[in-house]
Protein backbone atom coordinates (compact mmCIF):
# COMPACT_ATOMS: atom_id res chain seq x y z
CA UNK A 1 0.00 0.00 0.00
CA UNK A 2 1.56 3.67 -0.55
CA UNK A 3 1.96 6.48 1.60
CA UNK A 4 -0.91 8.45 -0.06
CA UNK A 5 -3.41 5.32 -0.55
CA UNK A 6 -6.27 6.21 1.91
CA UNK A 7 -6.26 9.47 0.33
CA UNK A 8 -7.23 8.27 -3.35
CA UNK A 9 -11.26 7.87 -4.42
CA UNK A 10 -11.72 5.56 -6.94
CA UNK A 11 -14.77 5.93 -9.19
CA UNK A 12 -17.27 2.95 -9.29
CA UNK A 13 -20.33 4.85 -11.41
CA UNK A 14 -20.24 7.59 -13.67
CA UNK A 15 -23.29 8.92 -15.34
CA UNK A 16 -23.32 11.57 -17.91
CA UNK A 17 -25.92 14.38 -16.33
CA UNK A 18 -25.71 17.08 -19.08
CA UNK A 19 -24.25 17.16 -22.78
CA UNK A 20 -23.68 20.70 -24.09
CA UNK A 21 -21.45 21.53 -27.36
CA UNK A 22 -18.39 22.90 -24.78
CA UNK A 23 -18.52 20.55 -22.10
CA UNK A 24 -19.75 17.68 -20.49
CA UNK A 25 -21.05 16.89 -16.84
CA UNK A 26 -20.73 13.73 -15.40
CA UNK A 27 -22.61 12.31 -11.28
CA UNK A 28 -19.63 10.21 -10.13
CA UNK A 29 -20.26 7.68 -7.42
CA UNK A 30 -16.77 7.51 -5.71
CA UNK A 31 -15.59 5.45 -2.92
CA UNK A 32 -12.56 5.24 -0.73
CA UNK A 33 -10.06 2.53 0.34
CA UNK A 34 -11.60 3.02 3.60
CA UNK A 35 -15.19 2.83 2.32
CA UNK A 36 -16.39 6.14 2.09
CA UNK A 37 -18.52 6.70 -0.44
CA UNK A 38 -19.59 10.23 -1.98
CA UNK A 39 -21.27 11.38 -4.78
CA UNK A 40 -19.16 14.03 -6.92
CA UNK A 41 -19.34 16.06 -10.06
CA UNK A 42 -16.89 16.27 -12.99
CA UNK A 43 -16.62 18.33 -16.03
CA UNK A 44 -14.98 17.14 -19.39
CA UNK A 45 -14.04 19.72 -21.60
CA UNK A 46 -11.45 19.73 -24.25
CA UNK A 47 -7.89 20.66 -23.21
CA UNK A 48 -6.91 23.96 -24.88
CA UNK A 49 -3.90 26.85 -25.17
CA UNK A 50 -3.01 29.45 -23.92
CA UNK A 51 -0.03 32.05 -26.55
CA UNK A 52 1.79 34.79 -24.90
CA UNK A 53 2.80 36.92 -27.65
CA UNK A 54 5.67 39.56 -27.60
CA UNK A 55 6.02 41.90 -30.53
CA UNK A 56 8.13 44.98 -29.59
CA UNK A 57 8.27 45.06 -26.37
CA UNK A 58 4.05 44.43 -26.17
CA UNK A 59 1.67 41.35 -25.49
CA UNK A 60 -0.32 41.14 -28.21
CA UNK A 61 -3.65 40.41 -26.43
CA UNK A 62 -7.53 39.72 -27.88
CA UNK A 63 -10.73 41.79 -26.93
CA UNK A 64 -13.44 40.13 -26.45
CA UNK A 65 -17.04 39.79 -24.88
CA UNK A 66 -17.27 36.95 -22.10
CA UNK A 67 -20.90 35.66 -21.74
CA UNK A 68 -20.00 34.42 -17.89
CA UNK A 69 -18.81 37.56 -17.15
CA UNK A 70 -21.00 40.01 -19.18
CA UNK A 71 -17.88 41.80 -19.76
CA UNK A 72 -15.71 42.45 -22.60
CA UNK A 73 -12.27 41.86 -21.12
CA UNK A 74 -8.33 41.71 -22.67
CA UNK A 75 -6.97 38.31 -22.46
CA UNK A 76 -3.97 36.42 -24.12
CA UNK A 77 -4.75 34.63 -27.39
CA UNK A 78 -5.72 31.08 -27.41
CA UNK A 79 -8.24 28.06 -27.81
CA UNK A 80 -9.44 24.70 -28.10
CA UNK A 81 -7.42 21.86 -29.08
CA UNK A 82 -8.78 19.89 -31.93
CA UNK A 83 -8.79 16.07 -31.36
CA UNK A 84 -5.25 14.18 -31.41
CA UNK A 85 -4.09 17.62 -32.26
CA UNK A 86 -0.25 18.60 -30.35
CA UNK A 87 -0.82 21.72 -27.72
CA UNK A 88 2.09 23.30 -30.03
CA UNK A 89 -0.07 22.86 -33.44
CA UNK A 90 -2.92 24.60 -31.70
CA UNK A 91 -0.67 27.37 -30.18
CA UNK A 92 0.61 28.46 -33.79
CA UNK A 93 -3.17 28.00 -35.52
CA UNK A 94 -5.16 29.96 -32.48
CA UNK A 95 -2.52 32.92 -32.62
CA UNK A 96 -2.81 33.39 -36.66
CA UNK A 97 -6.55 32.71 -36.44
CA UNK A 98 -7.01 35.66 -33.50
CA UNK A 99 -4.72 38.02 -34.49
CA UNK A 100 -3.17 37.61 -37.72
CA UNK A 101 0.78 37.10 -36.20
CA UNK A 102 2.85 34.21 -36.84
CA UNK A 103 5.42 33.23 -34.73
CA UNK A 104 8.82 32.81 -35.40
CA UNK A 105 9.65 31.12 -32.02
CA UNK A 106 7.00 29.35 -30.44
CA UNK A 107 8.15 27.95 -26.35
CA UNK A 108 6.55 25.54 -24.30
CA UNK A 109 6.07 27.23 -20.83
CA UNK A 110 3.66 24.92 -18.70
CA UNK A 111 0.71 22.97 -18.43
CA UNK A 112 -2.03 23.12 -15.47
CA UNK A 113 -5.27 21.87 -14.82
CA UNK A 114 -8.20 24.45 -15.36
CA UNK A 115 -10.07 23.58 -12.01
CA UNK A 116 -9.28 20.93 -10.46
CA UNK A 117 -12.04 20.41 -8.38
CA UNK A 118 -14.72 19.93 -10.98
CA UNK A 119 -13.00 20.12 -14.55
CA UNK A 120 -10.88 17.10 -16.19
CA UNK A 121 -9.22 19.00 -18.88
CA UNK A 122 -5.76 20.96 -18.82
CA UNK A 123 -4.38 23.96 -21.18
CA UNK A 124 -0.78 24.45 -22.19
CA UNK A 125 1.03 28.07 -21.90
CA UNK A 126 3.50 29.18 -24.70
CA UNK A 127 5.94 32.03 -25.51
CA UNK A 128 5.36 33.62 -29.09
CA UNK A 129 7.97 35.58 -30.11
CA UNK A 130 9.97 36.48 -33.61
CA UNK A 131 6.22 37.70 -34.62
CA UNK A 132 5.44 38.60 -38.55
CA UNK A 133 2.18 40.41 -39.35
CA UNK A 134 0.33 38.65 -42.02
CA UNK A 135 -2.59 40.88 -42.14
CA UNK A 136 -5.06 38.11 -42.20
CA UNK A 137 -7.08 37.18 -39.24
CA UNK A 138 -9.57 33.80 -39.64
CA UNK A 139 -12.03 33.94 -36.74
CA UNK A 140 -14.55 31.33 -36.36
CA UNK A 141 -17.83 32.41 -37.70
CA UNK A 142 -19.11 33.63 -33.75
CA UNK A 143 -15.97 34.84 -32.71
CA UNK A 144 -15.98 38.48 -32.74
CA UNK A 145 -12.83 39.87 -31.42
CA UNK A 146 -10.13 42.76 -31.91
CA UNK A 147 -6.21 42.30 -31.29
CA UNK A 148 -4.29 44.97 -29.26
CA UNK A 149 -0.57 45.36 -28.48
CA UNK A 150 -0.30 47.10 -25.02
CA UNK A 151 3.18 47.43 -22.79
CA UNK A 152 3.59 44.49 -20.50
CA UNK A 153 4.20 46.85 -17.72
CA UNK A 154 1.04 47.99 -18.64
CA UNK A 155 -0.56 44.52 -18.88
CA UNK A 156 1.45 44.04 -15.26
CA UNK A 157 0.12 46.67 -13.49
CA UNK A 158 -3.55 46.56 -15.09
CA UNK A 159 -3.95 42.47 -14.57
CA UNK A 160 -7.04 42.05 -12.11
CA UNK A 161 -9.02 45.12 -12.95
CA UNK A 162 -12.29 45.15 -15.13
CA UNK A 163 -10.96 43.87 -18.19
CA UNK A 164 -7.96 41.74 -17.27
CA UNK A 165 -9.65 39.28 -15.12
CA UNK A 166 -9.46 35.78 -16.67
CA UNK A 167 -7.63 33.33 -14.21
CA UNK A 168 -5.71 31.95 -16.78
CA UNK A 169 -3.84 35.26 -17.64
CA UNK A 170 -2.67 34.98 -14.17
CA UNK A 171 -1.50 31.61 -14.43
CA UNK A 172 -0.14 32.55 -17.92
CA UNK A 173 1.74 35.30 -16.30
CA UNK A 174 3.26 33.35 -13.88
CA UNK A 175 4.85 31.24 -16.31
CA UNK A 176 6.15 33.94 -18.06
CA UNK A 177 7.67 35.02 -14.81
CA UNK A 178 9.07 31.88 -14.47
CA UNK A 179 10.92 31.66 -18.06
CA UNK A 180 12.13 35.45 -17.72
CA UNK A 181 13.79 34.14 -13.75
CA UNK A 182 15.30 31.34 -15.33
CA UNK A 183 16.56 31.98 -18.85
Amino acid sequence: MGKYDDLIWKTVEKEQILHTPVFDVYLQKEVTASGMEGDYVGISAPDWVVVIPIHEGNFVLVRQWRHGEDNLTLEFPGGVMDPKEEPKITALRELEEETGYRAGKMTFLGRVSSNTALFKNHFSVFLAEDLVQTGQQHLDEDELLRFEEIPIEEVIKRYGDHELTHAYMGTALAFYFRHKLMN
